[in-house]
C-alpha cells in the first residue's frame, strides 16, 4: 500500500514500540488542548473508556487532516480509579499523594489507539490494564521519586513500569503494551488488514 504511516504523539515511548515492531513512520505530534476537549465530556459522565477514544481520535483527526492519504495513529491513555480520571501529576508533591492513594488498591489504565485517514478515523481500540499495587510506606514512595526524578510527571500513574516503577505492584492484569500507551496487538493486526505490513 502506497501511503505513510503517521504517528500523531510525541510520546518517545509510543514511537520506540513502533520503532522495535519494524515500522517505517513519520512522527508528527498533535497540537489538541485535551483539557479542552474532554472537560464537556466529563461534566457529561462520559465512561473513561469513551473518554480516551473521543481524546486518541481528536489527536489523529487533527493530524489526518494535515496529510491527506497517509494513515495516522493517534493514541491516549487514562489512568482511571474510584470512578474518578486521572491525568499527570503536576509537581512531585501530586505525584507522591496520588501514589499513597493508590497504595495496596488497584486501578485501571484505558489505552485507545485509534486510525484515521483523510480526516476521519477508520478504526478505533481500547484495551484496559488492572494495575494492583501493593502496599507501600511514604518512606518508599519518597526514595521511589527520588530516584526517578521528574519522570514520574510525564505519565498519569507517576510510574513507568519499564524503569524503577515496576517495584510499586504485585500484579497487573493485561498486556504491557497496553500499560505502556500503545496496544500493540489490536494495531498491528488492523495495520496487516490494511496492507500496510506483511501477513
Amino acid at each position: 500500500m502506497d501511503m505513510t504511516l503517521v504517528l500523531a504523539s510525541g510520546s518517545k515511548i509510543r514511537a520506540e514500540l513502533l520503532k522495535n515492531a519494524g515500522l517505517k513512520f513519520d512522527v508528527a505530534p498533535a497540537d489538541v488542548d485535551e483539557r479542552a476537549v474532554e472537560q464537556p465530556l466529563l461534566e457529561s459522565g462520559f465512561p473513561p473508556e469513551d473518554l480516551a477514544i473521543v481524546l486518541a481520535e481528536a489527536k489523529a483527526n487533527s493530524v489526518s487532516e494535515e496529510r491527506p492519504g497517509d494513515l495516522v495513529i493517534g493514541a491516549d491513555q487514562i489512568l482511571a480509579y474510584d470512578g474518578k480520571r486521572f491525568t499527570k501529576p503536576e509537581s512531585m508533591e501530586a505525584a507522591r499523594r496520588q501514589l499513597l492513594a493508590f497504595s495496596g488498591k488497584t486501578h485501571e489504565l484505558l489505552s485507545a489507539v485509534v486510525i484515521s485517514k483523510d480526516g476521519e478515523a477508520i478504526w478505533r481500540n481500547v484495551s484496559v490494564a488492572r494495575m494492583h499495587m501493593r502496599s507501600f510506606s511514604p518512606k518508599f514512595v519518597g526514595q521511589y521519586l527520588a530516584q526517578v526524578g521528574n519522570e514520574a510527571l510525564s505519565s498519569v500513574g507517576a510510574y513507568q513500569l519499564e524503569g524503577p516503577g515496576i517495584q510499586l505492584f504485585e500484579q497487573i492484569d493485561g498486556d504491557y503494551f497496553t500499560v505502556l500507551g500503545l496496544p500493540m496487538f489490536p494495531l498491528l493486526a488492523k495495520l496487516r488488514d490494511l496492507g500496510v505490513i506483511e501477513v
